[in-house]
């Protein structure tokens, strides 16, 4: 008799301490369900309530309730359902240009992660990287959040702004305020580079791309390059029958592009089908920005075209995904296989390890600052530490490198404004940490040792 009144005393301080109330009425019967139906209790709980709740229902909610339920208990972060407003923003990242930051996410265990920001985009000059995990989109919080949740919070027009919060691994917590824009539907950039080598950066597979793809290839063919590069940093992917076709320009036909693998066990191999149209020394550029269709094309040149793969490892994405379409304009992406490279290895949560290893300098993955932050004499910040390096990597070789923005700090600062011609006040704000950023983009493009080390690559099969 004590154990049990000690029990009920228990249990009634844990119902109090949690602060919930209960007013239950004692259940009379119980639904039986139909075994033979496996949606008898889904069916049976939807009659309940909208019988029983104690407000009016609204049958849209409760049904798509029930759908994103139902998708999301698969625990895949790239299946998921998208209700009228989501599936038109999807279907415009894949056809046509939208307005936003510009950058390729997914949902891994509950966090939004940035898989790649896409050239020339406003994520790409703010500074987000790869593995960035998104904390907070303007003060809320986007744990638990979809995909397609988390780009609804993100963009928005042209010319607003946004206000993130990233966690990024080994530096921690960094702000970023990101002004939106329009982000452009070409997705192929070609160019002419040292000793006629022609270089074509692929940003992401969309529907124009292989177009795109093969009047780049001809406009460099016509200017008698003698060596091409393939730039897939920093592209996400996109549509996995574009990379099939343009990886089919380089693989001997009858050779694997892809090996695709359902559940079942059944795989489609997918060859090449033509003679390789491109003859030319060729290498591919990867780093952790490459994923999905872009380690398809990476995987089939590389293991069946012979290509080498300069740079870093890339991020992983070996699954497969379709979209269905409903009448009224919503849809569900939802994961149909795996894909495997053209030997059968299935690099999901791996990455592919590229051939010739090369990294970017240091400076390349300074973290951000905000324009909007003052940083003055006296401050000690992970962000005084940032800047502190990017005046070292710009040439002022008599900075501290310790966060604390010391009297030396303010005269190099002093002297890097009057060198930039901007108000000379010994602070790093607006203007001065544009120029900061600005300058130091352009000595990462100017000193881009993956591109140096793939046309190093190169010029041994020239």
């Amino acid at each position: 008799m004590k154990n049990s009144k000690l029990l009920i005393s228990i249990l009634v301080t844990a119902i109090i301490t949690a602060g919930i109330t209960y007013n239950l009425v004692s259940p009379k019967e119980v639904t039986l369900l139909n075994e033979e139906d496996p949606f008898s209790k889904l069916k049976s709980t939807y009659n309940l309530l909208q019988k029983n709740y104690y407000q009016d229902v609204e049958t849209e909610k409760l049904v798509e309730g029930a759908i994103k339920g139902m998708v999301e208990s698969l625990e895949d972060p790239y299946s998921v359902y998208m209700d009228i407003e989501e599936a038109k923003s999807f279907s415009e990242n894949i056809s046509s240009s939208f307005e936003g930051i510009g950058a390729e996410i997914q949902e891994n265990d509950g966090s939004i992660i940035i898989v790649s920001p896409i050239k020339g985009s406003p994520a790409e000059e703010a500074g987000l990287k790869p593995k960035d995990v998104i904390q907070k989109v303007d003060d809320k919080s986007v744990e638990g959040f979809s995909v397609t949740e988390a780009v609804m919070l993100i963009r928005g027009e042209k010319g607003s702004t946004v206000n993130l919060v990233v966690e990024r691994p080994g530096v921690g917590n960094l702000n970023f305020t990101i002004t939106r824009d329009t982000i452009p539907i070409e997705t192929v950039y070609s160019e002419v580079i040292e000793d006629q080598i022609g270089k074509i950066q692929i940003t992401k597979f969309s529907e124009s791309t292989s177009e795109e793809f093969a009047k780049a290839l001809s406009d460099l063919q016509e200017q008698n390059v003698k060596g091409l590069i393939i730039d897939l940093r920093q592209n996400p992917g996109g549509l996995m029958d574009k990379a099939i076709a343009m990886s089919d320009i380089f693989v001997p036909k009858g050779e694997n592009i892809l090996q695709v693998e359902y559940n079942n066990k059944t795989k489609d191999v997918y060859k090449a089908e033509n003679d390789a149209m491109i003859d030319l020394p060729t290498t591919v550029l990867i780093d952790g920005g490459t994923a999905s269709a872009g380690e398809i094309m990476a995987a089939a040149l590389n293991q069946s075209a012979g290509i080498p793969l300069v740079g870093e490892k890339t991020f992983g994405k070996g699954t497969v995904q379709s979209a269905k379409g409903f009448e009224d304009n919503s849809s569900v992406k939802y994961t149909t296989a795996k894909w495997l490279t053209p030997d059968g290895t299935w690099i999901h949560d791996k990455g592919i390890e590229p051939t010739v290893k090369a990294a970017l300098p240091d400076y390349a993955n300074l973290p951000y600052i905000n324009p909007d932050n003052v940083l003055k004499q006296g401050d000690s910040t992970p962000e005084v530490n940032a800047a502190q390096q990017m005046l070292k990597a710009l040439g002022y070789d008599g900075v501290s490198l310790n966060g604390y923005f010391d009297e030396n700090t303010t005269k190099i600062v002093k002297q890097f404004q009057q060198d930039q011609a901007l108000e000379v006040d010994g602070k790093i704000s607006e203007g001065t940490t544009i120029k900061l950023i600005e300058l130091l983009q352009s000595k990462i493009k100017e000193n881009d040792t993956q591109l140096d080390k793939a046309i190093e690559t190169l010029k041994k099969d020239l």
